[in-house]
């Protein structure tokens, strides 16, 4: 490609909004535009990397066995309701009316679409075990767009969908999937980890996902050097237990005039937060209620957590009014579990604390020496967040802590869909058997941003070269000087004949505003015809290291011809 016919769209400077170093690369390169907030329009190079990952995804997708197809974006309301997820989605669902007033959806995931097309196309056990896939775009209606390609209210994914006879085929399916996600991550080049992770909408019995470790990521990653690593709203650790020893002391009230916060009731009382028992007060939409989840004072709520054991969706949670904490009887800023009849979860660490210090659901009073199943009581479960320092569950020794940008995702179904759908094989006995699903998603575009983000420096992209959008470019210094002109078409013809992707940049600009272009753009090797071309020596530029070494033109081309040769 001639560079003077190419849409070469590079910007000095990305627009304000265009925070982190991916999104400001890809607008900066000419690889994306914005159409509107979350949702962009793919430029010539940036629509080749995408369809590169595409690719890669695809070649491992098809050797492990899976089938692609594409379905509609458009669901129907109806499959949505009989897997029961119309209503508990929530807000981030695009939802539509066509002229006939009949409901529709935008498909942020198609569990339903395959769900619905396997029932109806398989009976027979002897078509199982079965896997399918599609590369698509997808919808969700995101309250916050925001990081570019990141998190946006369209994207494209790659979701699969396994179908087993039984649990034990699932695991086989699941671990199958594990080992294709870790070939395409490894053939991208990240620096990932795969950790435990929460089901969310989407469902299931267990969850892992991949994480690229980027210091901008959404994702908080729990680790221990003993291999337990899981996402900080799955993670967990262990109780601190030194404190079983204590004799329980009798409850003694206290003034704490204007004490409303952890920190200020922490110094007036002269204790540390982890000695206090703090109330956060919700309200479960579904059922109506306000319910008190107790965790110790120098902790968060999980609320992935809350959710998970009031078997809700989370958008059916919020933070109670102060209307409704004094309606059942308590105080905002002294909220307690103590006398108060609400429904309860109480954090396995505040199980085992011995007198603590809680609100006493009265206007500037605390309470001391307060525990748990003398004192109040409740359903006890996980529903902290674990952080760095705290003890591994599996080994005892400190967590640790990093970001990462969640890429992708494998789920244990079970019969979550397949069951309510109907979605059944015959037994040879005639019995009809829902089958056993798994669901395995890759953010195409989260992955594209998530390499930039491990792989840039302050001129630019650094592609990996199986997803650049050119092998190669040649410049020659001066596009009106004959004899460099000669040398750089000469070179740029040869490696068209084997089979590499390159560019002849013709264009009549200087050369430092050629350069700079191309190291933004990220191309992975530059060779520069300029005042050797007597000579036949050029220029040999790689954008990785920024290394330059003069060589013979025959030596670039041999250096690139014999790169892409060995591309995985």
């Amino acid at each position: 490609m001639r560079a003077s016919k190419m849409l070469i769209a590079t910007l000095k400077e990305a627009p304000n909004e265009a925070q982190i170093a991916s999104h400001i690369l890809l607008i900066r390169a000419g690889m994306i535009r914005k159409l509107v907030s979350g949702v962009y329009n793919y430029l010539p190079l940036g629509l080749r990397v995408l369809q590169k990952a595409e690719r890669i995804i695809r070649e491992e997708m098809d050797a492990s066995g899976a089938q692609e197809i594409l379905s509609s974006a458009i669901q129907p309301k109806e499959l949505w309701e009989e897997s029961g997820r119309w209503s508990k989605y929530g807000p981030e669902l695009m939802r539509f009316t066509d002229r006939h007033e009949r409901e529709f959806c935008l498909g942020p995931t198609h569990e339903e679409i395959f769900t619905d097309l396997v029932r109806n196309e398989l009976k027979s056990k002897k078509n199982l075990p079965i896997c399918l896939y599609q590369i698509q775009t997808k919808y969700r209606d995101e309250l916050r767009p925001r990081f570019g390609l990141m998190r946006g209210r369209e994207f494209i994914m790659k979701d699969a969908y396994s179908f087993d006879l039984d649990e034990e085929g699932l695991d086989a399916s699941y671990k199958l999937m594990y080992q294709t996600y870790s070939k395409i991550f490894d053939r991208f080049g990240l620096n990932y980890q795969v950790v435990l992770a929460d089901t969310g909408a989407i469902g299931g019995s267990g969850s892992h996902q991949f994480m690229a470790l980027s210091e901008v990521g959404e994702s908080d990653i729990i680790y221990c050097g003993c291999g337990y690593a899981a996402d900080r709203e799955k993670a967990e650790s262990a109780a601190r237990t030194d404190r079983d020893n204590l004799k329980e002391e009798a409850v003694k009230e206290v003034a704490t005039p204007n004490q409303k916060t952890i920190e200020e009731v922490s110094s007036f009382l002269g204790v540390d937060a982890s000695s206090i028992l703090k109330t956060v007060a919700y309200f479960d939409m579904a059922h109506q209620e306000v319910v008190l989840c107790v965790v110790r004072g120098d902790r968060e709520v999980n609320e992935i957590q809350v959710v998970n054991a009031l078997d809700i969706a989370e958008f059916e949670l919020r933070l109670a009014t102060d209307e409704e904490i004094l309606k059942v009887g308590s105080v905002p800023g002294f909220v307690s579990p103590v006398g108060l009849k609400c429904k309860t979860l109480v954090d396995s660490e505040v199980a085992t604390m011995k007198n603590g210090v809680a609100g006493a659901n009265k206007k500037d009073c605390h309470l001391l020496n307060v525990n748990y199943g003398r004192d109040f009581s409740g359903t006890v479960k996980t529903i902290r967040f674990a952080s760095a320092g705290d003890t591994c569950p599996v080994c005892g020794a400190p967590l640790m802590q990093e970001k990462g940008i969640e890429v992708g995702q494998i789920f244990k179904l079970g019969t979550k869909y397949s069951k309510p759908m109907n979605c059944t094989y015959q037994t040879d006995n005639g019995q009809n058997v829902p089958m056993v699903m798994g669901c395995y998603g890759i953010g195409v575009t989260r992955t594209i941003s998530s390499i930039i983000e491990q792989n840039h420096d302050e001129f630019g992209i650094k592609w990996p070269l199986n997803v650049a959008p050119y092998h190669a470019v040649v410049v020659p210094i001066n596009a009106k000087d004959e004899l460099m002109m000669q040398g750089a078409t000469s070179i740029y013809e040869k490696l068209l004949k084997s089979g590499v992707e390159v560019i002849l940049d013709d264009r009549d600009e200087r050369p430092g505003f050629k350069f700079k272009d191309w190291e933004l753009i990220g191309i992975p090797y530059m060779i520069i015809v300029g005042r050797g071309a007597s000579e036949e020596i050029c220029e040999f530029k790689v954008r990785s290291t920024l290394e330059k070494t003069e060589i013979s033109y025959q030596e670039a081309i041999d250096k690139v011809v014999e790169a892409v040769k060995n591309i995985k």
